[in-house]
């Protein structure tokens, strides 16, 4: 295979700049995850974000990609804008997705046809993270692709143009998945697992989800601490029918339908009840823990 030049010209044909995160994300940091992905950065070492289903993983990742940006800025002293950022692509998994749909496609239009590269071919061009949410979704011999990137090759193989695209030197490829849904079926091999430093996440301390709700749905402290009690007390019914207790992003959506002047128990009952189970006994658990915090 012949390797295929990165070129500048690049970053103005694929519209790089829309990937830049360019306002500062809220994240209030629950442990070391910050200084750990700073330092797999430096090393351009892959990273696995685990934990459960709206803790916080896409969160972070955009705040990485704000926070790493504006350092290198910093280091680099004024230069452009487009010259510090790093670009942040997110591909949402799922079970249909290609091999084509990482990596770009041939596409005929009215000048003939043309190749036109996929989210992970322009993140490996870019120097961006390429964010994979969900990667157990993925077909198998999709995430089979990104073996070479993630090790001391940092090549990316396009086999339909027979080239090999090597890795900008600040490329960094970021995955996640949810622990809680791997089955025989739908796993992370090992080969692949054993690719990757992780990082473990969880739902935020209450005191912090609370901080969180109130930030982000627009209540006041004294709302979104009892949205976070809530939110932990749920959480405890896991091994009582609950698949997944509610996450600290359904406790910001029952904030916002508060703020916007839907009674307390009603928004929890949309928000969080209804949400997060369909079984009527369980429903009735959760509405009963509503109703003692939502007096």
């Amino acid at each position: 295979m012949l390797k295929e030049k990165r070129s500048v010209l690049y970053h103005n044909e694929l519209r790089i700049e829309e990937y830049l995160v360019d306002a500062e994300p809220y994240y209030l940091p629950q442990g070391d995850e910050i200084e750990l992905f700073e330092a797999a950065y430096a090393e351009r070492i892959p990273v696995i974000l685990k934990g459960p289903t709206g803790c916080g993983k896409t969160r972070f990742v955009e705040y990485m990609a704000y926070r790493l940006s504006h350092a290198q800025g910093r280091k680099r002293g004024n230069r452009k804008k487009d010259q510090q950022s790093i670009p942040l692509i997110t591909v949402a998994c799922h079970e249909d997705l290609t091999g084509s749909d990482l990596v770009g496609r041939y596409l005929i239009d009215a000048d003939g046809t043309r190749w036109v590269d996929g989210p992970l071919s322009l993140a490996v061009k870019s120097g961006g993270i390429c964010y994979l949410d969900e990667v157990v979704e993925a077909r198998k011999d999709t995430t089979v692709l990104i073996h070479p990137l993630t090790d001391h090759r940092r090549i990316l193989p396009v086999e339909k143009r027979g080239t090999l695209i090597e890795a900008h030197e600040g490329f960094l490829l970021v995955i996640s998945y949810n622990p809680g849904y791997q089955s025989a079926i739908k796993d992370l091999k090992q080969s692949t697992r054993q690719r990757f430093v992780a990082i473990d996440f969880e739902y935020p301390p209450e005191e912090v989800e609370a901080q969180i709700v109130a930030h982000e749905a627009g209540v006041d402290i004294g709302i979104a601490s009892q949205l976070a009690k809530l939110g932990a007390k749920v959480r405890h019914l896991k091994d009582h029918g609950l698949q997944e207790g509610a996450s600290t992003r359904l406790l910001i959506y029952a904030g916002k339908l508060i703020r916007r002047g839907i009674p307390a128990r009603d928004a929890c009952r949309a928000a969080i009840v209804w949400a997060v189970v369909d079984d009527l006994q369980v429903q009735n658990s959760i509405e009963e823990v509503v109703a003692s915090i939502f007096e």
